[in-house]
């Protein structure tokens, strides 16, 4: 893999993995329950970035 193209691969990760957490961290403040439409895809979210992240460093089964 080009080092372009890897190093894209893990921004676009950590900003999924960020945006993720932010939704999640902004629904829960607003008073919005575990099952509130932004925390469940504020986790979406943060588990597809996380996920970004540990196959572009060469995790997988």
């Amino acid at each position: 893999m080009s080092r372009g193209y890897l190093f894209a691969t893990r921004a676009l990760g950590a900003l999924l993995l960020l945006a993720g957490l932010a939704m999640a961290g902004m629904a829960l403040a607003q008073g919005g329950g575990p099952l509130a439409v932004g925390v469940i895809i504020g986790a979406a979210f943060a588990l597809a970035g996380g996920g970004r992240l540990w196959l572009a460093r060469g995790g997988g089964p």
